[in-house]
């Protein structure tokens, strides 16, 4: 999933067919309940992988960035969601369950999610965010 970033940090621009054909393929690959999973193999851990929150937002950054706006802002409050009763997020999530997995809160994952809530609003009102409004420091 880490692939989703390369358009984040200017890599290569949001409507490059190789980032799109990236995204699609994380997409049909890594997606389960609308979260990402950052990898499906086997990393020789105990226990199972849960999706992590951060590899949601950067797959709502790509969408964004490539003008699929209100999929992004789906994908987005379907994750916000998910958020406890004083609005803290996990690292990762069981995605069939909702579980919290990994460690909580998490500090990535809020980052993630107001850049990406400030991106999408720019989005939203015609303006483009630039790359560096998800993800590079002073952004927020």
């Amino acid at each position: 999933a880490s692939a989703l970033l390369i358009p984040l940090v200017d890599f290569l621009p949001f409507d490059d067919p190789r980032v799109i054909s990236t995204r699609e393929a994380i997409e049909k690959n890594l997606v389960s309940h609308g979260l990402v999973y950052r990898y499906l193999s086997e990393d020789g851990l105990p226990g199972s992988e849960g999706t992590f929150l951060i590899c949601t937002f950067w797959l709502i950054a790509n969408l964004a960035g490539q003008g699929r706006l209100d999929e992004a802002k789906k994908i987005f409050e379907h994750l916000a969601g998910f958020a406890n009763d004083v609005g803290l997020l996990p690292e990762e999530m069981n995605p069939g369950t909702g579980e919290f997995l990994g460690n909580f809160p998490q500090g990535f994952s809020h980052l993630a999610l107001v850049r990406t809530a400030r991106a999408l609003s720019m989005r939203e009102k015609g303006q483009h965010a630039a790359a560096a409004d998800f993800v590079k420091e002073g952004s927020v």
